[in-house]
């Protein structure tokens, strides 16, 4: 179902906004298009997270009950999809409870200066081969690396949103993508010398 969903609301922010307040109002086509908007991006989050396309299949339905039940509860103090994405991230963290322990070991105190990545990675992806080396290298990230860059790179949230997604500190998130973008650098060099 969510790997083949496609995008079908592609609206501006009040349009959303105004989607979001139908459903709270019990509008379930308002929330089922919400859910098309959506879909993808929740099943690509919760498959690169577990690596497993039936457990991600049901975090991914689960995510979306759990989001139907609390939308009243939402308040737009956030995006709606960071709200979305720390529901999908809690349920992974139910189902990995070691990717919170190996989130939290990341260390903040040290000093990371990124920089923000996203064209080195647009250009590292112009072809097929070298995109199927780096979703590979990014499924053999430990899980916490993988979680953090599936977040920043291939859902494009911001340091900030990854943050409240992960409730993790911001100089934590920084310093584990750091690592994160080192480990995927070296495995796709090593990928270069071996061809």
């Amino acid at each position: 179902m969510y790997q083949n969903s496609k995008v079908i609301f592609e609206g501006t922010l009040s349009e959303e906004r105004e989607l979001i307040r139908r459903a709270q109002q019990g509008e379930t086509a308002a929330f089922e298009t919400l859910v098309q908007e959506h879909a993808s991006f929740v099943y690509n989050l919760a498959l690169r997270t577990l690596n497993d396309a039936h457990e991600a299949e049901d975090v991914a339905q689960e995510a979306f009950v759990r989001a139907w039940q609390a939308l009243p509860q939402f308040r737009a103090t956030a995006q709606f999809r960071t709200w979305l994405y720390r529901i999908v991230t809690n349920l992974c963290y139910n189902r990995l409870p070691q990717l919170k322990r190996e989130l939290a070991a990341l260390d903040p105190a040290e000093e990371v200066v990124l920089s923000d990545g996203r064209q080195a990675v647009e250009r590292a992806l112009l072809t097929a081969e070298l995109r199927q080396q780096i979703f590979m290298a990014i499924d053999n990230l430990p899980q916490s690396y993988r979680l953090l860059v599936t977040l920043r790179h291939l859902q494009e949230l911001s340091y900030q949103e990854i943050a409240e997604v992960t409730e993790m500190p911001l100089g934590t998130v920084k310093t584990g993508i750091f690592r994160a973008r080192q480990m995927l650098q070296e495995r796709l060099r090593e990928w270069r010398v071996g061809d």
